[in-house]
């Protein structure tokens, strides 16, 4: 019998063979069954150290986007849940491609970004170089897409920029892999501990 700690949610199987993009939203789904709920967002964004109404105006807006891509064929829920395992649904338009169609990192996209945008300095992204990013990558007309990834990026940008006010090659690449969010919430609880 598999240990509880290898198993995943909703039978996902191994934490490796995860897509990606299921990795990058799993850090929110806060009891490991598979689905995350608003409330699981939003305490997610409290352990990265948002305050109440961030975390509050962050949960509300990506499940009311999100839930009912990753639900097809299915009723709409009042509980707006997100399923993991069909989170490539949630992909939009406007962004950067570094996820294909089924949620899998396409390496050369995400170096992409970085040759065409990064100018100050090669290994981060200023706030005026994620600007420009999101201005190029807009599809005509497609609105939606582009509040979708205006967000996104705002937001990473926002998490993960660091003292110089950049965002990082690493942090990127962090966030595409999944990794940033556990990474973040260990430092701040590593500098709690700290200041204790």
């Amino acid at each position: 019998m598999a240990s509880s700690s290898s198993l995943q949610p909703d039978g996902m199987g191994n934490h490796d063979q995860l897509t990606p993009l299921e990795k990058h939203v799993m850090f929110f789904d806060i009891n490991k069954d598979g689905i995350i709920y608003p409330w699981e967002t939003y305490l997610g964004f409290r352990k990265l150290g948002r305050n109440i109404f961030r975390s509050l105006l962050a949960a509300v807006l990506i499940h009311l986007v999100l839930s009912h891509k990753t639900r097809p064929g299915k009723w709409p829920s009042l509980l707006f849940p997100i399923l993991i395992k069909n989170i490539k649904y949630g992909k939009h338009g406007s962004d950067s491609d570094a996820y294909d169609a089924e949620g899998r990192f396409v390496p050369e996209k995400f170096e992409e970004i970085f040759k065409k945008y990064a100018h100050k300095n090669a290994n981060s992204l200023t706030a005026d170089e994620v600007n420009e990013l999101l201005k190029k990558n807009r599809e005509p007309k497609y609105y939606f897409g582009w509040l979708n990834a205006t967000t996104d990026w705002r937001l990473l940008y926002d998490l993960a920029k660091n003292k110089n006010g950049e965002l990082t090659k690493e942090a990127v690449r962090a966030v595409y892999d999944g990794s940033l969010f556990e990474q973040m919430t260990m430092a701040r609880e590593n500098a709690s501990k700290k200041s204790s």
